[in-house]
């Protein structure tokens, strides 16, 4: 996550699981200093007997800091977006994560050609096959996952028919009703 620059790692790639994973926790819990984190890390750094050369600046936690809560940001504008398309592709479960992943790869592409055109950056041709070629590929596997999952809700909606039919005070409305919920009709 951090950024490397000229081929070298920053300090806090160069720090063992254990002290990153702690330096990675106390930034998401929010509830200390950037102060105090420096100095709990910097006191964990010491306590491990590892070179004084790793112990983390002040600026180099900040950057570190800063890029940490750009990725998270990101990460929940995309857990937004992706529950807006999820409510917006409405209850049925039926594909909704590959109509999903369809629309975020379209938009990708769009928001993607727009940046090259807006920059002077000329589109390639091979780009915009590689983009249709995956988005048709993408559609094809929702296309067969749709196919499959009407498939076993129409094994599952014969298999419980058949062990309700004659049962007994169980009406054929009941029963039909009954297998429509399963096949997704109703």
């Amino acid at each position: 996550m951090s950024k490397k620059t000229r081929g070298k790692p920053s300090k806090v790639d160069q720090l063992p699981g254990q002290i990153k994973v702690r330096l990675d926790k106390l930034l998401r819990d929010g509830r200390l200093t950037q102060t105090d984190i420096l100095e709990q890390v910097n006191q964990a750094i010491n306590a491990s007997g590892l070179p004084e050369e790793l112990q983390l600046s002040r600026s180099g936690l900040n950057r570190y800091a800063t890029s940490m809560e750009t990725v998270g940001q990101r990460i929940r504008e995309a857990r937004a977006v992706s529950d807006q398309w999820i409510a917006k592709l409405g209850t049925e479960p039926t594909g909704e994560v590959s109509q999903l992943l369809i629309e975020m790869v379209r938009t990708l592409a769009f928001d993607q050609v727009l940046k090259m055109s807006d920059s002077g950056e000329a589109v390639e041709p091979k780009m915009l096959k590689d983009l249709s070629h995956a988005i048709e590929r993408l559609e094809r596997a929702a296309i067969e996952s749709t196919k499959r999952e009407i498939e076993i809700r129409k094994r599952i909606a014969e298999e419980v028919g058949n062990d309700l039919h004659g049962a007994d005070g169980m009406s054929e409305e009941l029963e039909s009703r009954i297998r429509g919920i399963l096949l997704g009709k109703e």
